[in-house]
């Protein structure tokens, strides 16, 4: 039971690690961070607007499809895991996520300088 609980954790953790990026769940996944590579992408690869406008809309069919998988694993763990277990692990997630946002700010506001 313990290593099927660690491998679901370890399982999450790679993707959690991808997903932390500025937007989140609760906003708009194209904002900040992402939507700059897009702007990036456009002025390295000199794109036409249709290509940026493509590359945009593969981005956004990518995302749905983490968050889907996200949604689908969450569900999954709260079958495995004992409501006290998943409020435990919602807590840890949340605290990987902070201490990721604070370690993303701190290379960004280093890069701005």
């Amino acid at each position: 039971m313990n290593k099927k609980i660690i491998t679901i954790a370890l399982a999450l953790a790679l993707p959690l690690a991808v997903f932390a990026f500025p937007g989140g769940q609760d906003g708009d996944h194209f904002q900040g961070h992402k939507g700059d590579r897009v702007e990036r992408l456009t002025k390295e690869l000199n794109l036409t607007p249709e290509q940026t406008s493509q590359l945009t809309q593969v981005f956004q069919e990518e995302q749905a499809k983490r968050d889907a998988i996200r949604k689908e694993t969450d569900q999954r763990l709260q079958t495995v895991l004992t409501p006290e277990q998943m409020t435990k692990f919602e807590e840890l997630k949340k605290q990987r996520h902070e201490k990721w946002q604070k370690r993303h700010q701190e290379k960004m506001d280093k890069s701005a300088k």
